[in-house]
């Protein structure tokens, strides 16, 4: 089975055809370096690593170039930079931002179990290529100066909005155009802009006089051209990006190099939201990957139930990140791993696996494959498609305090823990770790439901009440309803939020 990918661009599911398959291209739109990444800046960074993943297995992994950017240059950095570091010379207090948020997103995606891209490009090292372009763009009647601004010219490209299918109004709307009067339209964008006193500058291009910087959108085009060439195969991100990022990459690079094409292929992972709302920081709701890890709802989670609960929606469908979710993802996780860790992976990957991969990242079906391997007793077979999904099979890795199980959680992670610390494992220490005790498992919940029933039946209110202050303290929150055709009182529960 060939590749099949869907390209945003055609709106159609493609077969993969790399301009050339000794040396298969993709950029990925990066963080920007201005504060800790959230989940949904995780969801594009996980669904890429598995394509990079495949694209190694199908072509090579010599014969793959994955060019992932970091933003360290914008806005929002600047301001970030002068709140927290206000007794700082503001280039300093950037280099502070950007270096300890740069650190933490590496540590952050490592830890989802994600490959190092081959080259991580940064902004501000490639001022010299956006100026060349915004030259070239200038002298070809693409762009023009106006007001120690350079900006581009939408009406020079006939088509564009070919990515994101929107009409001229819905465009105007999506991009919360600025209307300037220097503008000769409102759909024309920033490719170099002044910069105010102490920001970050260079010398302009296009005979400026003022000092500026590069807008966002040339940023991504300058780099995806030093380091895979004016036209390469795919260009990924979420899709969020679409529109007006993407789109006006595609008409810069175009009009620069007079290219049909910037990328063959378009992919956009679908939306995040958390509990059924969007993701916001005025809800309460916003999680970065870093607490996820080192404390979410009370629990540490383990960075492979992350990456599961990821991967088991397809990553052109909303995801909705739910406590619930990530705790199966664990679970699943932990049943998996039972016997892996000293089981070798197999030499040939399941077939089930790729096949189901090389059907648009078909993940979900991958998922299903995985527990067929395990119903099957292949654990050669599952070990070796777990550790191509980036889990490693290993029990170690994956314990921490989350809620899962009933009593003997602890006592089998110890078990686990104590063998690998008897074979040197370089993960833990001299001592056997404490796993803090988690919530029970369905069956031990619904048995002190019903003893907490009986108690009320035979109206020992104290025991009742005892054991649902014993639930509320394990995360249990329980509601008592009368059946409304026999009367007779209902209980039920859910993780308390």
């Amino acid at each position: 089975m060939a590749l099949r990918l869907y390209n945003t661009l055609t709106r159609k599911k493609e077969d993969f055809r790399p301009l050339d398959p000794a040396n298969v291209r993709m950029y990925v739109c990066g963080p920007t370096v201005y504060d800790f990444a959230h989940i949904g800046n995780a969801r594009p960074v996980i669904v890429f690593d598995v394509l990079f993943r495949l694209l190694r297995h199908l072509y090579g992994p010599e014969h793959v170039t994955y060019v992932r950017n970091v933003t360290d240059v914008d806005d929002k950095i600047n301001a970030r930079a002068a709140e927290e570091y206000p007794d700082l010379p503001l280039n300093e207090a950037i280099r502070c931002v950007t270096e300890k948020t740069e650190k933490q997103f590496h540590e952050d995606v490592a830890a989802l179990g994600c490959l190092p891209p081959t080259a991580e490009p940064r902004a501000t090292e490639h001022i010299a290529a956006m100026k060349e372009m915004i030259e070239d763009l200038v002298k070809n009647g693409c762009a023009y100066v106006a007001e120690d601004h350079v900006l581009f010219d939408v009406a020079s490209m006939p088509d564009y909005g070919k990515l994101s299918g929107r009409s001229l109004d819905e465009m105007i709307a999506g991009a919360r155009v600025e209307v300037a009067p220097y503008k000769r339209d409102p759909m024309d964008f920033v490719l170099w802009k002044p910069s105010k006193p102490g920001e970050p500058s260079w010398p302009s291009p296009a005979g400026i006089a003022t000092p500026g910087r590069p807008g966002w959108h040339i940023e991504c085009s300058a780099m995806s051209w030093k380091h895979l060439g004016q036209t390469f195969d795919i260009h990924g991100g979420g899709i969020d990006l679409v529109f007006p990022h993407h789109e006006n990459e595609i008409a810069q690079s175009r009009c620069a190099f007079h290219t049909p094409v910037m990328a063959n292929y378009w992919l956009h992972n679908g939306f995040l939201q958390v509990e059924g709302e969007k993701m916001a920081k005025s809800l309460g709701n916003f999680v970065t990957i870093h607490e996820l890890l080192t404390g979410w709802k009370g629990f540490p989670w383990p960075g492979e139930a992350i990456r599961l609960h990821m991967l088991r929606t397809h990553y052109r469908q909303p995801l909705d990140w739910t406590f619930e979710g990530l705790n199966e993802c664990h679970k699943v996780l932990w049943e998996w791993y039972d016997g892996l860790t000293l089981v070798s992976p197999a030499d040939n990957l399941p077939k089930v696996a790729i096949e189901a991969l090389e059907d648009d990242l078909n993940t979900p079906n991958v998922v299903t494959a995985l527990h067929g391997l395990k119903r099957s007793g292949d654990l050669a077979a599952l070990k070796a498609g777990l550790n191509f999904l980036g889990l490693s099979g290993d029990r170690a890795n994956i314990l921490r305090a989350v809620p899962f199980v009933a009593g003997g959680w602890e006592d089998a992670a110890n078990k686990v823990i104590g063998a690998r610390h008897a074979q040197g494992h370089p993960a833990f220490g001299s001592t056997v770790v404490a796993v803090p005790t988690p919530l029970a498992r369905d069956e031990e919940i619904r048995s002190r439901i019903e003893k907490r029933n009986a108690a009320r039946k035979a109206k020992d209110f104290k025991e009742a009440d005892r054991i649902r202050d014993e639930l509320a303290a394990m995360g249990i929150e329980l509601k008592d309803a009368k059946d409304p055709k026999t009367g007779e009182l209902v209980t039920t529960w859910q993780v308390a939020r």
